[in-house]
């Protein structure tokens, strides 16, 4: 079943109204019960990453996530601060992540932007695979998607980046490692981009 784990953050039904345009039934998890017969899970979210992970505690699902997606290999598709949250830190916070994928969160920097105050980083941007991925199959070329963010996933291991975006200097927009995906981008806001990505998560 797909699921779609609502912890207060994130637009939930525009993840399941993508779904009900393509005919596939899903379930909204607010509780660990919620996730016993998820089969993949969508774990959206925006905002500040100490808040979402706080978030996640309160909702009692945190254990539960981490039995499906690391002891029962359930594949699992972050976005944007749902992604961020698969680190083992941000810049942005004090607080742990959850650890799922070998990085850490940073903020665009003098370094990465020619104009400081050009942040966040909001509209349209091309994506381009750095990997042949089944996520992103149909999309290997001229792909945009919508992004809304000022901190980007710094992964350790480049075999964990499966895609890259420019803003001042390139910087890694979806990574991936075994069963656990992340994007920081937001397929539900990219038209039939976005579609495409969801329906391939389907199929993985």
């Amino acid at each position: 079943m797909m699921t779609i784990v609502d912890y207060g953050l994130g637009n939930v039904m525009a993840f399941a109204n993508v779904y009900k345009r393509l005919n596939v039934s899903v379930t909204i998890a607010t509780s660990a019960f919620d996730l016993k017969n998820a089969s993949k899970i969508i774990l959206p979210g925006v905002g500040a990453f100490d808040q979402a992970i706080e978030r996640i505690d309160q909702s009692g699902m945190r254990e539960a996530l981490n039995t499906k997606v690391l002891c029962d290999r359930v594949p699992v598709l972050g976005v944007c601060v749902g992604m961020q949250v698969m680190a083992h830190s941000s810049e942005e916070g004090h607080k742990s992540g959850l650890g799922w994928i070998e990085g850490q969160v940073k903020k665009f920097g003098p370094s990465t932007l020619p104009h400081r105050t050009r942040l966040p980083h909001m509209g349209w941007n091309d994506v381009q695979p750095t990997t042949k991925n089944r996520l992103f199959e149909g999309l290997e070329r001229d792909a945009r998607f919508y992004f809304l963010h000022s901190y980007y996933f710094h992964c350790i291991r480049s075999e964990d980046i499966l895609a890259v975006s420019d803003y001042g200097g390139t910087f890694c927009c979806a990574v991936g490692s075994e069963n656990i995906y992340g994007i920081q981008f937001h397929p539900e806001k990219s038209h039939h981009f976005g579609t495409q990505l969801l329906k391939n998560f389907l199929d993985l």
